[in-house]
């Protein structure tokens, strides 16, 4: 039986990778795009690249479809209930950090990261030969603490409980690059870019460095955390960086601004830069 998923088991390195190799309850998942996978990937590992498969209605029947898809996926790829699936890419990057919070969201108590991926996995030798895997009814046990639709987040918007923190970069959230129909941002936002999760070898930073970092900006343990970004992949990122930090309530929007700023009965706002000081 996997074990059960937590903030201290969520990252795992290649020392740890190499000591189960030959688990048979272990499943690598290579998300990188298929080009990269075939040029050599893990031995052993199955491929799945999220970056296809948007969703971004997180209405109620949209979230049924979601879930529909998730067990679709997690299925194809053999995935049981005993298996520790390990995902990797060539860093702890947002494709990687996206399978694992499907898989997180979707029920299963064995997601784990690579940390740093296959820059940081050097003695971890790659082919091309793929070996074949069986298909397996994945059975999607939706976790409703790990997601959250833009009803929800409306409902919450000026609460006391809850912030939004919005994980685009710069360019995305003062309305620079208009990636929907409106820029802007949620109102409330606190901000910063999802790259600031990672260190400058790919791996995420350190617990505590992330969790002081998260303080200085104003993130609560003790309020419920909703990290979005344009479609969910980099606020997966996120919601890995807050479970390792030690946030316990931390919940994912999926359909972020690609959602959100394309329906035109949602509030936004317009943050703007502050002038750079002279002299």
């Amino acid at each position: 039986m996997a074990a059960e998923n937590n903030a201290a088991e969520f990252l795992v390195d290649a020392h740890w990778l190499e000591a189960r190799r030959h688990d048979p309850s272990l499943n690598l998942v290579d998300t990188r795009a298929a080009a990269d996978y075939w040029a050599g990937h893990l031995e052993g590992a199955r491929h799945f690249d999220p970056f296809p498969f948007h969703h971004s209605d997180t209405s109620e029947a949209g979230l049924r479809e979601f879930n529909a898809q998730l067990g679709w996926i997690f299925s194809a790829l053999g995935i049981t209930p005993e298996a520790t699936v390990v995902c990797y890419e060539n860093d702890s990057g947002m494709r990687a950090t996206r399978v694992a919070w499907m898989l997180a969201y979707a029920g299963h108590r064995g997601a784990r990261i690579l940390d740093g991926g296959l820059k940081c996995a050097a003695g971890l030798p790659l082919t091309t030969a793929v070996k074949p895997h069986a298909y397996a009814s994945f059975a999607v046990a939706a976790r409703a603490d790990a997601i959250i639709g833009h009803p929800g987040i409306v409902a919450r918007l000026g609460g006391p409980d809850a912030q939004i923190f919005d994980v685009r970069g710069d360019d995305e959230y003062f309305g620079e690059r208009i990636r929907a129909r409106r820029a802007g941002a949620i109102p409330g936002a606190i901000h910063r870019d999802w790259t600031h999760n990672l260190a400058p070898d790919g791996r995420f930073k350190p617990a505590a460095q992330l969790r002081a970092e998260f303080a200085a900006l104003g993130l609560r343990p003790d309020h419920e955390i909703i990290p979005y970004c344009q479609a969910g992949y980099r606020s997966s990122n996120a919601w890995i960086a807050l479970q390792v930090a030690g946030y316990p309530r931390v919940r994912n929007y999926p359909g972020s601004w690609g959602e959100w700023g394309n329906l035109a009965e949602l509030p936004i706002e317009f943050p703007r830069r502050k002038p750079a000081r002279r002299g």
